[in-house]
């Protein structure tokens, strides 16, 4: 029992973690998008792309809101050209959404400069220290799943 850290009290480790992921998190949405899309827009695009044609009411489900705030964040991405709609096949009160190519390119987008950044940022980390990443994102993986 020579190792100090064996001591550390849990509170402590799932602070730090938790400290962690979320710098790192702020981070990779900074890389990725300076200033144009807010964290719900980015959601949206991405369940979008996840799932393809949604309605307003099944998004707002998804992302835990009311159907009313996701109809404001889906005006503004249909007035960038993010986002498009059509009539609901079978309900006529209905609109279904998708993403257009616009929508696909900005996710693209967001997607390599996350990637460029994370690679750039590990490029400056010797050997032990990847090995450690390595380790620690395997740990990381097993909480997300117990």
């Amino acid at each position: 029992m020579n190792n100090p850290e064996a001591h550390i009290p849990r509170e402590v480790v799932v602070a730090e973690l938790k400290l962690a992921i979320g710098q790192l998190l702020r981070r990779l949405r900074a890389e990725a998008n300076p200033g144009a899309l807010n964290l719900s827009q980015t959601g949206v695009l991405a369940r979008l792309e996840q799932n393809g044609w949604m309605t307003t009411a099944d998004l707002a489900r998804a992302e835990s809101m009311k159907p009313q705030s996701m109809g404001t964040i889906l005006s503004g991405l249909e007035q960038n050209g993010l986002v498009q709609r059509r009539p609901h096949p079978t309900d006529g009160r209905q609109v279904l959404f998708s993403l257009t190519v616009e929508g696909v390119e900005a996710r693209r987008k967001r997607s390599t400069a996350k990637q460029e950044w994370l690679l750039a940022a590990v490029a400056k980390l010797d050997a032990a220290e990847i090995e450690t990443l390595i380790s620690a994102a395997a740990l990381i993986k097993r909480l997300g799943d117990s």
